[in-house]
């Protein structure tokens, strides 16, 4: 007897040791739901937007402990003040608007000051006023109804080119239209009509696409064979405005539909004389843009971007004869990320071209002689990456662009800004700091606010000089205080080395606020592998949507940016070439693995996976090609077979023309390997990855007797699930990886 109440003493120490590192509770799901409310706005000093006035003046939004501070800042006298008296502002603005305006907490929208910084215009509720800041007297401008407003900024911008709108000559004598599918002009004075073209037809038209040589001697038309008309078809089950549901089309071509074949026609228009170009160097096209005159009129250049995108060409045709040369013919044995990396700039006419390339196996800027097509020189080189060109001194002859890679000692993925001049010399880092940086410069590009942060460092301000780099003023210090007081743990940065045993695969690891290191957390990845760009979140937030509220459950959630995605060598990119399967798997595998040794805390006999769109094709992947290592995943949005996704995301990496290798890759053509526990979340309308690719995956899984979830969510288009399918998600990770039954959702939200 005496040993049976020592065993149930026993028993029930255990039970009370297993209750208390219990998770998926209903206590944790309430918490869960209201992390981003528990930590919004308990970050300080965190300015967004900085506003150059004149060349040393600036004025910015400072988000203090205590409220909204408006900040003057002088470069040149390294000073830093409050822009006007907040609280006689706030008293005339209350009195004016008979509203009650707190003096620390001022909101006011769209502001502009007069070049002596005497007064200020904005916009305050519904109303535009001015108020002067020398007596601060204020004065109601107008009234702002901002739907109609919003209203006339989206018609402002509406066109329809199926109208074939007429295009006026540079002197505005004379008209370009098409008719009849053919080429025509109208003298403006006299109305009569000549026909220019008299080789259109309905099934090889001249378009809209119309442009007159700055001389106006001479006109450029595309002359267009129209491709493949595909059109993918959704029902609408449950519209807002009838009871019946409604069939949705949209247009909507997919990996090898023929496209549309575009043909520059050349016209003399004195003589009209009709000269036809040659095809032979663009005849394969994914597309012809771009289109632009010299100022001599003696030629136009335009862009070609071969089907398949191993080929990219700028070509010039000489508008005398309609003779062809291709200045740029940029190849790539994989592909050319022309949708990521593509960069041209024309200096003085096109007589040099900037341009951008991986050719020497990372992104960098090469100076092309814009007349011959041959290259002066490599302007940036080494084993790093330009991620964007800012601002181009053709006067000085300097580039001002941001970089990745450049510091052997920090995260490869951080942005850098600096600059460097057309020949290549003379380069200069303006950002050293370790952080990932956003800077904005001065109209003269002398000084520039430099903020910088990372994941677990909030942002850093300062007022710098292009001069020699240096501080001149620190702006501001993010403060997280009031945020690690309510419990929020900084995500960590986390690299191993990758498939190749040398390459960093860098990522994240978030963890809950309840976080106990003799815990055992089951391991959730939130995947992207899209190749186009990398993921990883680098800048400071306080909370990340997509992973804080799911690891507040009782998960270690990871983010990774693994081989195949984008930002790093071209040889890095590359692995996803007629390759998405991959994924960067292999890489991620390591990664968790390299984590859990460090942290055995993180249980990697219970893995997760969720990601939406390219993310959710990962998602599933993961356990179609990879359910030795992943047990759970939630696909959203899915494109389950790159056939029947968008033409141009997926023949950009994997290639044309459609080949086996799109059969290898497809969730739906291997659905019978698939392991472990997955659920399909859809959005009946997404018009973004055609739903079908979704059910014909649940088809196929359905016929290789494998059991899933599928949730379809009304109404709702491309999606990682919105709220109810975010509710799903949870759930779903709770059930599989913890072995819980979850709390009911009516329980929770009844609490």
């Amino acid at each position: 007897m005496k040993k049976l109440s020592k065993n149930i003493v026993i028993i029930c120490l255990i039970l009370s040791f297993f209750s208390s590192f219990s998770q998926g509770t209903l206590e944790e799901y309430k918490k869960s739901i209201t992390l981003d409310s528990l930590f919004k706005n308990k970050v300080f000093n965190t300015p967004k937007d900085f506003h150059w006035i004149k060349n040393h003046l600036l004025w910015y939004v400072n988000n203090s402990e205590k409220g909204t501070d408006y900040f003057l800042v002088d470069a040149k006298q390294k000073t830093q003040k409050l822009f006007f008296n907040h609280q006689k502002f706030a008293e005339v603005l209350s009195k004016e608007t008979e509203t009650n305006v707190d003096s620390n907490d001022i909101n006011i929208n769209n502001i502009h000051f007069d070049s002596e910084l005497n007064s200020l215009k904005f916009n305050y509720k519904n109303l535009l006023i001015s108020c002067n800041l020398n007596n601060y007297i204020l004065k109601v401008l107008d009234s702002i109804n901002l739907e109609e407003k919003k209203d006339w900024g989206y018609w402002g911008n509406f066109f329809d080119e199926t109208k074939n709108p007429p295009v006026v000559s540079p002197d505005s004598k004379t008209t370009a239209f098409i008719k009849n599918f053919n080429l025509y002009i109208k003298d403006n004075e006299t109305k009569e009509e000549s026909q220019l073209s008299y080789d259109g037809s309905q099934g090889f038209y001249y378009s809209s696409y119309i442009k007159w040589s700055p001389d106006g001697k001479k006109i450029m038309a595309y002359k267009v064979r129209p491709g493949e008309d595909h059109k993918i078809y959704f029902v609408e089950s449950s519209p807002k405005d009838q009871l019946q549901p409604k069939l949705q089309s949209r247009d909507y071509r997919k990996p090898g539909d023929e496209l549309p074949f575009k043909s520059p026609q050349l016209f003399i228009v004195e003589s009209k004389k009709h000269i036809a170009i040659p095809t032979t160097e663009f005849s394969n096209q994914f597309n012809l843009h771009n289109i632009n005159w010299r100022s001599d009129s003696k030629s136009f250049t335009f862009e070609y971007n071969q089907r398949g995108h191993q080929a990219y060409k700028i070509i010039n045709i000489n508008a005398e004869t309609g003779k062809l040369n291709v200045l740029i013919n940029e190849t790539a044995k994989t592909f050319i990320d022309y949708s990521g990396k593509r960069y041209r700039y024309d200096i003085n006419d096109a007589e040099e071209i900037v341009w951008a390339s991986e050719r020497d196996g990372w992104n960098h800027l090469y100076l092309y002689d814009g007349i011959n097509g041959v290259v002066k020189n490599q302007i940036t080189k080494g084993k790093w990456v330009v991620r964007k060109v800012i601002h181009v001194d053709e006067e000085n002859r300097t580039i001002y662009f941001t970089a990745s890679g450049l510091d052997k000692n920090q995260d490869p993925y951080f942005t850098h800004y600096c600059k460097i001049g057309f020949d290549g010399k003379h380069f200069k880092r303006l950002t050293t700091e370790n952080g990932n940086h956003t800077v904005t410069f001065s109209k003269d590009y002398k000084y520039y606010v430099d903020q910088y942060s990372s994941v677990n460092t909030p942002p850093v301000t300062v007022l710098k000089s292009i001069d020699n780099t240096k501080t001149i003023l620190e702006l501001q210090k993010g403060d997280n205080t009031a945020l690690i007081n309510e419990g929020w743990i900084a995500p960590e940065p986390f690299k191993v080395k990758g498939r190749d045993g040398v390459t960093d695969i860098w990522g994240i690891i978030v963890r809950p606020t309840s976080f106990n290191p003799n815990k055992k957390y089951p391991v959730i990845e939130y995947i992207y592998a899209g190749p186009h760009s990398s993921f990883v979140p680098k800048d400071f937030h306080a909370y990340y949507w997509t992973m804080s509220s799911l690891a507040e459950l009782g998960f270690i959630v990871v983010q990774i940016d693994g081989m195949g995605t984008s930002n790093r060598s071209k040889a890095f990119q590359d692995i996803a070439w007629k390759n998405l399967k991959d994924g960067g798997f292999p890489d991620r595998k390591l990664w968790m693995k390299a984590a859990s040794k460090k942290y055995p805390y993180m249980n990697i006999d219970k893995v997760g996976i969720f990601g939406g769109s390219a993310g959710g094709q990962n998602a599933a992947a993961a356990l179609v090609f990879n359910s030795d290592f992943y047990d759970v995943a939630v696909a959203s949005c899915g494109c389950h077979d790159n056939r029947m996704d968008k033409l141009w995301w997926n023949e950009q990496f994997m290639g044309y023309p459609i080949g086996p290798h799109y059969a290898a890759c497809s969730n739906i053509e291997n659905a019978k390997k698939l392991g472990g526990n997955l659920m399909l979340i859809l959005g009946e309308v997404d018009d973004n990855v055609d739903p079908a690719t979704t059910m014909q995956f649940a088809n196929a899984l359905i016929n290789a007797n494998k059991d899933f979830e599928l949730v379809t969510i009304p109404g709702m288009p491309h999606s990682l699930g919105a709220t109810y399918g975010d509710r799903k998600r949870k759930d779903f990770f709770v059930k599989h990886l913890m072995n819980v039954s979850p709390p009911s959702w009516n329980k929770i939200y009844n609490h």
